[in-house]
């Protein structure tokens, strides 16, 4: 079995002009891709295999985060199935040189593990065994349940 903090990651991405929309600020397309490697890491570090997209519940784009600035990208995997992991995401801007955040962009993740036939495979249960880790499982849990068509 995995313990959820094992799986947690945080991955800084400098937002530079062809990250940028015409606004100067980081493209949500770019944010999106960046959350979805870095929750596919999460996944397969879960899983220890291969993991692929299945769903991504809700993109909220609350801030902007413009061109100079990092995104950064913190990813976890709180609960799986039999196949799948579900993850955690959250981005937030980030001044590089004061480390000052504020929140930018949430969602929850969905990956399929699959083996090297490309065939879904199965995944272990997910153990927490930390305080740290069970307020992030719980906190993950509690919004899941806030979204409009549950997940």
């Amino acid at each position: 079995m995995t313990d959820l903090m094992d799986t947690y990651i945080e991955n800084r991405h400098l937002v530079q002009p062809n990250h940028a929309n015409s606004y100067d600020m980081a493209h949500g397309g770019n944010v999106m891709k960046w959350m979805d490697v870095d929750g596919a890491l999460s996944a397969m570090r879960f899983a220890g295999q291969t993991c692929v997209t299945a769903r991504m519940d809700q993109v909220n784009f609350v801030q902007p985060v413009p061109v100079g600035e990092t995104v950064l990208v913190r990813s976890y995997a709180y609960d799986a199935g039999r196949t799948s992991v579900r993850v955690r995401l959250k981005a937030f801007r980030e001044n590089p040189q004061t480390g000052e955040t504020e929140l930018t962009t949430e969602s929850y993740f969905v990956y399929v593990a699959i083996d090297d036939d490309h065939e879904p495979s199965p995944v272990p249960e997910i153990t927490t065994n930390t305080a740290d880790g069970e307020r992030l499982r719980e906190e993950a849990l509690a919004g899941e349940e806030e979204l409009p068509n549950g997940t």
